[in-house]
């Protein structure tokens, strides 16, 4: 008989990480005493000094608790599953991050008082809490989507400095979900228009602009003067120079994302535990995973994100409270369900970890950690611009066009004359190209159909292959209007 063990993440440092196991056991004792004879550590984690069971662990056996049955003697049958779940699985409470002295320096005047009372009123945050606010500085890196929500909701929530780092400018397609910007915004610099939006919000706040790309020379020195990071960012190198500018200089980085119905919020400080690092070692390869610009997101999940991102920051700066400190809160808004899961201290991880090679954020080469900077001995992918592309078409001359797009994406626009092959058919699929004429890849922006010529290249096709330089967005306006694509 086989009975299946499920060891919840709180516990998986013990098991070496390991979160499922299968045993020929015919008790819950039994299975306890293997896992320990397994893992020698597990028996302090699961029995205290006088030999009981710690009562913080529960133990269920199809989802009933062995309380209610006989315990550690509980009889198992074959295809039973038997879960260790803590009850303790919320993050710890945290202290305020401000300093005492600064608190104590922020005076409300009686405007304060009464536009702040509904914060007064509640007896974690009250007048002490209310001052750290004020007296608090946060650096908001991206004012896109959830940008967008954690200014206008820290502003709100009095903030004393707000610090707002983006280098874009208002796009027409940015006003479907960052609530900061209006059409009279459009082409302005967004760290302008975030400026006079929050300033609208919060006249009394003080906000200082970035409107620069964050790279390793500029990153310590913006976010030096600040208590807290807010990373609302959209790219990974961008969330790798955040992490290791923070963990250096030993600020608390508060980290969200989201891509289509799903959103992610967790709290990283090296110095209490896990860094961004720890939870993501190494990023996708460039183009393997789509942006939320290529694969959406719906016009209402930032606010909820965001908004859980906001308080999180909030916590830090009024202190109490379970902080997502060494977690990660997930929510699946389509299907309405979510989950915390445990983020482990990496003592392997290269900047947090017991022996770090990376010490200072200008000599690590980010470009190619993150896969944009091109391999010396990968032979270069030839791209076409659009009005070439167009010119070739109106011309008649032979060749394929690849669209390597998702389905939903095609929905919207479709180009004129391709044939669709998703990115992970294209090695097998190579027999329907002609290699005596030239193929042209498109995607949204000219990121994928890289990497989809690469895959090809790897799997042995030698015809000639050409990238679409900006993808379908680069040709929207010279292609496809003409074609009737646009639905």
């Amino acid at each position: 008989m086989f009975v299946k063990v499920l060891i919840s993440a709180t516990l998986r440092t013990f098991t070496g990480r390991v979160s499922s196991f299968t045993f020929e056991k015919e008790s819950v004792r039994g299975v306890l005493n293997a896992l320990i004879d397994e893992y020698p550590d597990f028996k302090n984690a699961l029995y205290d000094e006088d030999g009981s069971l710690r009562r913080f662990i529960n133990i269920f056996v199809n989802d009933v608790n062995v309380n209610q049955l006989q315990k550690e003697d509980t009889r198992l049958h074959s295809g039973d599953t038997l879960l260790l779940l803590p009850s303790i699985a919320g993050g710890a409470p945290v202290e305020s991050v401000i300093p005492q002295e600064r608190r104590k320096e922020a005076k409300l005047d009686d405007g304060e008082i009464e536009r702040f009372s509904k914060h007064l009123m509640l007896r974690e945050i009250g007048v002490k809490g209310q001052k750290s606010i004020k007296a608090a500085r946060v650096l908001i890196c991206g004012l896109g989507a959830l940008g967008s929500v954690l200014a206008r909701y820290l502003a709100a929530a009095g903030v004393g400095t707000i610090g707002l780092a983006d280098f874009d400018v208002v796009t027409v397609h940015n006003l479907q979900n960052q609530i900061l910007y209006g059409r009279r915004d459009l082409k302005r610099p967004k760290v302008m228009s975030a400026k006079d939006s929050v300033k609208g919000v919060n006249p009394a706040i003080n906000v200082e602009t970035y409107s620069q790309k964050l790279d390793a020379d500029n990153i310590k020195e913006i976010i030096a003067d600040y208590d807290i990071v807010a990373d609302a960012t959209d790219n990974y190198k961008a969330r790798y120079l955040i992490n290791d500018a923070c963990v250096l200089l030993g600020k608390p980085d508060v980290f969200a994302a989201i891509y289509q119905f799903e959103g992610l919020v967790s709290v990283f400080d090296s110095r209490q535990g896990p860094c961004y690092r720890c939870a993501f070692p190494a990023p996708p390869p460039s183009g393997l995973v789509p942006t939320c610009a290529e694969g959406g997101v719906i016009s209402s999940l930032p606010g909820i994100i965001g908004s859980i991102q906001a308080t999180e920051v909030l916590k830090l700066i009024v202190g109490g409270g379970e902080s997502l400190l060494g977690e990660s809160f997930v929510f699946d808004s389509w299907n309405l369900t979510s989950s915390k899961v445990k983020l482990v201290k990496d003592d392997n991880c290269p900047i947090c970890g017991l022996n770090p090679s990376i010490t200072v954020v200008e000599d690590y080469d980010y470009e190619d950690f993150c896969g944009l900077k091109e391999d010396e001995n990968e032979i270069p992918v030839e791209g076409i611009e659009a009005s070439v592309l167009a010119e070739r078409i109106s011309k008649g001359d032979r060749m394929t066009i690849i669209d390597v797009r998702e389905p939903h994406e095609r929905a919207i626009n479709r180009f004129p004359d391709a044939v669709v092959i998703p990115i992970g058919q294209l090695a097998r699929r190579q027999k329907e190209l002609d290699p005596t004429i030239d193929t042209i890849f498109v995607c949204r922006e000219g990121k994928r159909s890289v990497l989809a010529i690469n895959t090809l290249r790897e799997a042995g096709y030698t015809g000639p292959m050409y990238n679409l330089k900006g993808g379908i967005e680069a040709a929207k306006n010279i292609i496809l209007p003409h074609e009737g694509a646009w639905l």
